[in-house]
């Protein structure tokens, strides 16, 4: 069984939680900056959501994969930081030591 405190579901997929989303946003940010410029450009030339929903589930995918990575890679310091963040209600101020062992362990990068 694993020690892991990240939700994860029966697969062991870590679930996006909104800390486990605010810990990993830089990482989101620089990974699945192509993803998310490409689905809010659509959004911008369309209002309908319908025209935009497979630019969503490639964020969506991009984010997952990214997530499913980081919790293989730095499953400790990810718990660690994301469970600061949500003892603190997602104020990264709280939880500066957490974040700077997370990203020591797994730097962001493209």
């Amino acid at each position: 069984m694993s020690t892991s405190t990240t939700p994860v579901d029966a697969s062991g997929e870590p679930i996006p939680t909104s800390s486990v989303l605010m810990a990993a946003s830089k990482h989101i940010a620089v990974r699945c900056r192509p993803e998310n410029v490409a689905f809010l450009n659509c959004k911008k030339k369309d209002p309908n959501p319908e025209k935009c929903l497979e630019k969503g589930r490639q964020v969506t995918r991009c984010v997952v994969s990214l997530l499913k990575e980081l919790h293989q890679k730095c499953p400790k310091e990810m718990d660690t930081y994301a469970g600061c963040m949500y003892y603190y209600t997602n104020e990264f101020d709280f939880c500066r030591k957490e974040q700077q062992d997370f990203e020591s362990a797994c730097p962001v990068s493209e």
